[in-house]
């Protein structure tokens, strides 16, 4: 589903990422996670075009991102992102905010749109608030209704970027429970996160990173279970993260 190559980005002189190479089938869940700088965010957003890269090539579904004739906006509408802070419109109730680019990009109807976009919010559990704008919802209701967004485009693959990195403790676990029900139904997902319970529990694969370089790409079970195993970062990164 996801074939990232020899990926190197730089700004200016500073490199970024290095050599990046992994891929992601149908269907898995891939853990991205690493020390802070060590271009986790920056290689998720290279996966649907948001951040261009100098070297290398990131094939999603067959599709290129390299080749300049790549449509990038019709692949990014295939492509679900949820960002470490909502993004949604302000202005917007939510569900103008579930329907606005589906009528925008996907070309569908108003009707099919809201039908599409209510859907998706009662699968977030939130389909009381669909007339409430953002500020009147809790930073964890903000967060599942872009989840929600991003999934009434009918997404082939959803990468999430620190997704509950901005919330409250208490409303973590909130936006981890969808994203678990989004994972057992087979959803192909890519997720940079610090919350590890959720990465032991629930993807297939880790990929750790440090100064832009893939240190580690395993399975979660040798990850978490194989500590002796790990690179010495990981190993460190491991043992300061898993001690409290």
């Amino acid at each position: 589903m996801i074939d990232i190559k020899n990926v190197s980005k730089w700004y200016g002189a500073f490199q970024v990422l290095t050599d990046c190479t992994t891929s992601i089938q149908k269907g898995e869940v891939v853990v991205v996670c690493g020390p802070s700088g060590s271009g986790k965010s920056t290689l998720i957003k290279t996966v649907n075009a948001l951040e261009p890269f100098q070297k290398g090539d990131i094939v999603v579904d067959g599709v290129s991102i390299a080749d300049p004739k790549t449509n990038l906006p019709k692949l990014r509408s295939r492509v679900g992102m949820v960002f470490q802070h909502f993004e949604l419109f302000p202005h917007l109730s939510v569900t103008e905010n579930l329907t606005i680019a589906q009528v925008k990009v996907l070309g569908r109807s108003a009707a099919d749109a809201k039908t599409r976009g209510l859907k998706m919010l009662d699968r977030v559990g939130l389909s009381a608030h669909k007339d409430k704008f953002p500020g009147q919802l809790s930073g964890g209701q903000q967060q599942r209704v872009a989840i929600a967004r991003a999934l009434s485009m009918d997404p082939i693959v959803m990468l999430f970027d620190e997704p509950t990195s901005a919330l409250d403790p208490e409303m973590v676990g909130e936006v981890l429970d969808v994203m678990v029900q989004l994972a057992h139904e087979g959803m192909t997902m890519m997720c940079v996160t610090h919350e590890m319970g959720f990465a032991k529990r629930v993807s297939n694969r880790v990929i750790f990173m440090d100064a832009g370089k893939i240190v580690e790409d395993c399975s979660s079970a040798d990850f978490f279970g194989k500590p002796e195993e790990r690179s010495p970062r990981a190993k460190d990164f491991l043992a300061k993260i898993l001690q409290h």
